[in-house]
């Protein structure tokens, strides 16, 4: 019996340990929370949402990569996506206990190790025949919450894998993409809800917000975005009515909100001290405004919603009856507002918009406070009522009616509007600085000839009524990211390129603003000249935001590169100016140079 007895000790003391084990790799095995989330612009040591924080300034506070120091800043490893698929890649990469999880074109995400570049797992989506992304096969990034990342994929589901094996924890089908339905950019976060949008707003969809339990993904509430449609919310796995958005055809005629667009492909923001999400809604559809005739809520705006009830709260419409593909899409970020006539601080918004002007709201209400170009060139219209809220429009500055008297019904009248349909500014993020109280626009300079066509409304089929052409307006430049202040509402100082930016923007303690180029450049800026203070070639085109962390006692930086996105799609004349541009698919990360 001793003897027995000995026997079986190996096999039992090897079960305890092995036990102990999973015990301690459970506990090590760390969960991103809700408070993670909502401090993480105040925490260096990693980068958990999109934005640096929900409420998407892109400001960090670290300092040691900054104006003297940042000659010494040296690439400490690049890992490259691989295979055929380049393409556009614009995702900013999120970072939790020393991982990092890149999402690329074709719906794929990686995760690596934050310090070595070494590849830990990879997830590639895969993708039916058929999908209809109308700007390239991009991903804008995932989000962390709990045990998963959750990225959004081009053929419009989402989905969530375990951040530590890349395994499919639950897939929920966000809509159909042979109706024209897809889905790119990053997932927002709040109170363990993910809140997503749509993609398509060229072929006709219905916008909408979507909340889903992070962890399971089951549906919370939906909210359209264009006036007419039901809301709804679900109680207990039943669906229930929760509220039409406006007031049936108020703005639109007919049946045109079945099919108005206002598709939410950017994503979203969120304030906790008001308690709203802002998202940004797109073009109405189709194109040609004249067959769609009314304010045609809730496109080209801005529109605040209770995330605990899903229900809008205020909006503010950028472009009210958009003839020119002005998406409202742009981020909404929070900031702090002092008002230079009475001291006052107002918590508001700033918003760069693809119309050219630049936009400071009460977050709180709505309400605008000022509008004012951040682009040079501005034909469609000659500014804003502060009063009423509204664009004083340009006499002649819309694209002509085909069916109106003199015209042949084939093509109206074409007009050069600017800037161009591409936008002054357009999914490339700015940041803000509290600092330095400037905002970092990535800026264009465009226009377009453009024109109206007839067209009626096909499941799946472009719907766009229009056609164009891009020009540049410039020989010597396109881009300029320009330095922002909402207070003077001016621009203090500008940066220009010669290919149009693309990619977003990152800002510091550090007194740095750094972004990328098509040209393959990731660039550093003194925040309060403007004056580049470093460079690095990347080897291919920068259309992705920069991010910044803490790790070990060092700073690091770390950016996608990939040329790509809308413009050598769509660009017209600028894609050819630039098509000397090569695509990629790789990200970079940077630190300091010590000299040991």
């Amino acid at each position: 019996m001793i003897q027995r007895s000995k026997k079986m000790k190996k096999p039992f003391a090897m079960t305890m340990i092995a036990a102990a084990l999973m015990v301690a790799g459970s506990v090590q095995a760390k969960e991103v929370t809700d408070a993670d989330i909502a401090n993480d612009a105040k925490t260096t040591g990693d980068v958990v949402h999109f934005g640096l924080g929900q409420q998407g300034q892109r400001f960090s506070t670290l300092d040691k990569v900054n104006v003297k120091t940042v000659k010494n800043l040296v690439p400490v490893w690049s890992f490259s996506f691989g295979g055929e698929k380049q393409r556009g890649q614009e995702s900013q990469p999120v970072i939790f206990d020393g991982k990092m999880y890149v999402t690329a074109s074709y719906s794929r995400i990686f995760a690596l190790d934050a310090k070595t570049g070494k590849k830990l797992w990879k997830y590639e989506h895969r993708l039916p025949e058929g999908i209809m992304p109308c700007c390239d096969v991009v991903n804008r990034g995932a989000a962390l919450y709990g045990d998963l990342v959750i990225f959004a994929t081009l053929d419009a589901q989402l989905v969530a894998l375990n951040k530590d094996t890349g395994k499919v924890v639950w897939k929920e089908k966000i809509d159909d993409y042979a109706a024209g339905y897809s889905a790119s950019a990053a997932p927002l976060i709040v109170k363990g809800l993910i809140i997503t949008g749509v993609s398509g707003g060229e072929f006709g969809v219905q916008g909408r917000m979507e909340a889903r339990d992070a962890k399971t993904g089951k549906m919370v509430w939906m909210r359209p975005t264009v006036e007419g449609n039901m809301g709804y919310k679900w109680v207990n796995g039943e669906k229930v009515e929760n509220g039409i958005s406006g007031t049936t055809n108020a703005t639109w005629t007919g049946d045109l909100w079945k099919t108005g667009g206002a598709a939410t492909w950017n994503g979203a923001t969120y304030d906790p001290e008001t308690n709203l999400v802002f998202a940004g809604t797109g073009n109405p559809a189709p194109w040609n405004s004249h067959l769609r005739p009314g304010d045609n809520l809730f496109s080209s705006a801005t529109v605040a919603i209770d995330p605990d009830t899903g229900k809008i709260v205020w909006h503010y419409q950028t472009t009210p009856h958009d003839g020119w593909d002005f998406d409202g899409v742009n981020e909404f970020v929070s900031f702090d507002y002092k008002d230079p006539k009475t001291g006052k601080v107002i918590k508001a918004g700033g918003k760069a918009d693809r119309n050219g002007f630049f936009f400071v709201i009460d977050r709180t209400n709505g309400k605008l406070i000022n509008a004012f170009p951040f682009v040079n060139d501005i034909t469609w219209a000659k500014g804003f009522d502060l009063n009423t809220g509204r664009p004083i429009y340009t006499e002649g500055g819309r694209p002509g009616n085909p069916a109106a008297a003199g015209e042949d019904g084939k093509k109206g009248k074409t007009v050069f509007s600017a800037p161009s349909f591409l936008g002054g500014k357009n999914q490339m993020q700015m940041a803000y600085n509290p600092q330095t109280g400037l905002f970092y626009v990535p800026a264009n300079e465009w226009g377009m000839d453009i024109w109206n066509e007839p067209v009626s409304y096909k499941r799946g089929a472009a719907y766009l009524g229009a056609g164009f052409t891009i020009k540049a307006l410039h020989d010597d430049y396109i881009g300029s990211l320009r330095a922002v202040d909402p207070n003077a509402g001016k621009i203090v100082w500008e940066n220009k390129n010669y290919a149009p930016l693309w990619g977003g923007v990152l800002t510091t303690a550090g007194n740095l603003t750094f972004y990328g180029t098509p040209e393959g450049y990731l660039k550093a800026l003194d925040a309060k000249t403007g004056k580049e203070v470093w460079s690095f070639q990347t080897g291919s085109g920068v259309v992705a935001p920069p991010v910044t962390w803490m790790e070990g006692g060092e700073q690091y930086v770390a950016v996608v590169s990939g040329w790509g996105g809308a413009v050598p799609l769509w660009g017209g004349d600028v894609a050819r100016r630039v098509n000397f541009l090569e695509q990629g698919g790789s990200v970079w990360v940077f630190k300091l140079h010590t000299g040991k």
